[in-house]
């Protein structure tokens, strides 16, 4: 029968001396981990008497000495061995606490996610220039555009997506025109509703919403089509038989998504004007026609500009977010979902700061 690992001790003059006997292999410690913690101070580990020692009993073994600050002795050349490659990677596997203040770990992780958004920017605005770079060599060469591939882009990312966008607009005109009607209520002024649904879809919402769910939507989908075509190295099969990625992948994509985007925004708008619409009539008994008649009146032409100048820009913002993070894959397939992530975070953050800056310029321009 197979022994199992045990040990004797005695009192010394400096602590406690430990004798190991039996196999110190995983299958045979059992207790014996919890027995050596209930001892006190433990002076000398002999392990002269035992018949095998595998990394776990040498683990053990080591990890008992350093607490102890105890010396260890009588092991076989085997066991020495297992014990000095151990002892030399200890740091390895401890875990220091992190002492400093909780403002300067604060700072440090603030200054750290400051530095990655930033690279990041830096990352995507150099794989603009390169698009951009890849577009002139395509001119240039009087190559023909990948139009088959670009209307493929716009079966996902544009018609597939009119079912989702038209209903998330539709419920979000009701939601406006609700909110809207129960403040102005207040003051009598319930016929303005109309004004805030037509101006509100028009010029912001409609197309900012189409741009978050065409991020979260497409832009994702660019991401991690691009990110597992990187795993399975097919990115540099092209590169290998001479094909430009940037022109076969990531052009009809960006040109897709920058086509289709006025299209959905305007789309979204008549949506979320037919969603308040539906409530006027509903809850104000305000007529169809006079909610056309005074949408026609309260709506000027500047908003429907603002509205098709920001959705191209929405749309190329998107499309290069989406392939530049999908290119970003180098690993393995956890970092596509990772990237996957950062390229729906990356694109909403900056279609809103987009948007914001768009919001003041049209203003200090007087369309106001």
């Amino acid at each position: 029968m197979v022994a199992r690992a045990d040990f004797e001790h005695s009192e010394g003059a400096d602590g406690v001396e430990v004798r190991f006997t039996g196999r110190l292999t995983l299958a045979r410690l059992g207790d014996l981990p919890a027995r050596l913690d209930a001892l006190g101070p433990i002076a000398t580990l002999d392990l002269s008497a035992i018949d095998r020692i595998d990394t776990v009993g040498a683990w053990i073994v080591t990890r008992t000495a350093a607490d102890h600050d105890a010396r260890i002795t009588g092991a076989s050349a085997d066991a020495q061995r297992l014990l000095d490659a151990l002892a030399s990677d200890k740091s390895e596997y401890r875990v220091h606490r992190d002492r400093r203040p909780a403002w300067v770990r604060m700072l440090e992780q603030i200054g750290t996610a400051s530095v990655a958004v930033w690279n990041e920017l830096l990352g995507i605005v150099g794989f603009f220039g390169a698009m951009i770079v890849a577009i002139f060599n395509q001119i240039r060469a009087r190559r023909r555009l990948r139009w088959n591939a670009i209307v493929t882009r716009f079966q996902t990312v544009g018609v597939d997506a009119l079912p989702i966008i038209g209903l998330m607009s539709f419920l979000i005109g009701i939601v406006i025109a609700q909110q809207g009607a129960v403040q102005l209520e207040q003051f009598g002024l319930e016929v303005f509703t109309i004004n805030l649904v037509g101006r509100a879809s028009i010029r912001e919402l409609g197309l900012l919403m189409t741009a978050i769910m065409v991020a979260g939507r497409s832009g994702s989908a660019f991401a991690a089509q691009i990110g597992t075509m990187k795993l399975t190295e097919e990115v540099d099969a092209m590169r290998t038989i001479g094909v430009s990625p940037m022109e076969a992948i990531v052009l009809p994509r960006v040109a897709a998504s920058t086509i289709t985007m006025p299209l959905l925004g305007f789309y979204a708008s008549l949506c979320a004007i037919a969603g308040g619409g539906l409530f006027c009539w509903v809850g104000l008994d305000i007529p169809p026609l006079t909610y056309i008649q005074r949408l026609r009146e309260i709506i000027p032409m500047t908003d429907f500009w603002i509205m098709l100048i920001k959705a191209p820009v929405f749309g190329i913002l998107i499309g290069v977010t989406g392939c530049y993070e999908g290119m970003q894959v180098r690993q393995n397939a956890e970092e596509v979902g990772q990237r996957t992530t950062s390229a729906v975070v990356a694109a909403i953050f900056l279609v809103i700061v987009l948007d914001a800056f768009f919001a003041v310029f049209f203003s200090s321009l007087g369309w106001n």
